[in-house]
């Protein structure tokens, strides 16, 4: 029985085969003709319809597979066989029994991260501290001024049944118009070009270039309304090492001593962006191995990026240098420079992004080399 249905399938596989050459070839000639509209369509307007479409497309691709597994399990029992071979029989089940707990039918939903402005109705008892607070989630916190400042509040006084509008994220919801840069909109609300880079439900029509779509909805992360322009970090080309850099207790450092912490570490981010001009020695913030260099590479965004491996469960990790010092398999102690500050990868001004992964998962770095 198993070999008339493997011969089946064989013979399933020579028709497929056989309808590929004829129809699915013909098809590609037809989508290589008409192929750099889309790609046009969908770079110009990625800010607009990358989601209605990528959306679209998922839906297809279920209801296809919906539709034709009856057809291929009727056709080819094979399949069917193999996923009932081992189900136990209605005798064997009736003998077993399973003791449930009371709590078996809760479900607990862990936090989703927001991607998009919600709209709240006041509920008695509200304030506008307490809404704040409701809508906070672990390493995202909502403030207060966020909320104030995009439902342009003008006291604190609210009353039940009032609607207002909650960020995403502390800081700014800002509708990008003609002549705006993810530059321009940072200076204006006193805060980094990086982290509005960084924030994932942000998009660009070109990712590389940053540019931005007028009308779309740009989420500023600590932006902060009608502040006082920020100090400017200096576009200095180099600057010459100074020395060895003392060890703290716990044998980390800060890997760039007297940089400026532009992006804390927050659920979307779990890392430290730390500001320094261009050619600053980056120092291992701790000893160990180096286990991975890539150079010369786009890489996810990192550019050029260097893991340091203690051994003991936690690595090391810096992007967007402009050169590497260091090669695999190198032992180097805490405080050797390891590399320079740069601009490679997916970054919008020189700075070094410092993450601590431990036992394979991200952290805060800031517990272990802040002050």
């Amino acid at each position: 029985m198993v070999k008339k249905e493997l011969k089946e399938f064989g013979s399933f596989l020579n028709f497929l085969f056989f309808y590929c050459n004829k129809y699915v070839l013909s098809l590609s000639r037809v989508f290589e003709k008409y192929k750099n509209q889309l790609v046009k369509l969908f770079l110009a307007k990625r800010g607009r319809y990358n989601r209605p479409f990528l959306h679209i497309t998922t839906m297809a691709v279920l209801a296809i597979g919906v539709m034709i597994a009856p057809f291929v399990a009727d056709t080819y029992p094979i399949f069917a066989a193999s996923s009932t071979e081992n189900i136990p029989t209605t005798q064997s089940t009736q003998q077993q029994s399973i003791t449930l707990g009371d709590n078996v039918f809760q479900t607990e939903i862990a936090p989703k991260p927001r991607s998009e402005v919600v709209t709240y109705t006041v509920e008695k008892g509200d304030t506008l501290s307490s809404i704040a607070q409701k809508f906070s989630q672990p390493n995202n916190p909502i403030s207060m001024d966020s909320i104030r400042w995009l439902n342009n509040m003008t006291s604190d006084d609210l009353t039940v049944g009032d609607q207002i509008k909650i960020p995403p994220v502390t800081g700014i919801v800002y509708k990008v118009q003609s002549g705006d840069t993810v530059y321009t909109i940072a200076k204006k609300f006193s805060t980094d070009a990086q982290g509005i880079v960084d924030f994932p439900f942000n998009t660009f029509a070109n990712n590389e270039t940053f540019a931005l779509v007028v009308g779309e909805i740009l989420i500023v992360p600590n932006g902060v309304q009608e502040a006082e322009k920020a100090p400017a970090v200096p576009y200095s080309q180099s600057l010459q090492y100074a020395g060895p850099v003392p060890v703290a207790s716990g044998g980390w450092i800060f890997p760039l001593p007297g940089g400026i912490i532009t992006q804390y570490a927050s659920w979307y981010h779990m890392a430290l962006d730390i500001a320094m001009p261009i050619g600053t020695p980056i120092h291992a913030a701790h000893a160990g191995t180096i286990s991975e260099v890539s150079v010369g590479t786009y890489d996810t965004g990192y550019g050029n990026n260097v893991y340091i491996d203690d051994g003991d469960g936690f690595k090391t990790h810096y992007a967007h240098m402009l050169s590497v010092s260091v090669s695999v398999g190198q032992q180097v102690t805490a405080g050797q420079v390891i590399g320079f500050v740069g601009l490679t990868g997916r970054t919008t001004g020189p700075h070094t992004h410092f993450e601590i992964l431990r036992n394979g998962v991200l952290v805060d770095p800031l517990p272990y080399v802040g002050d």
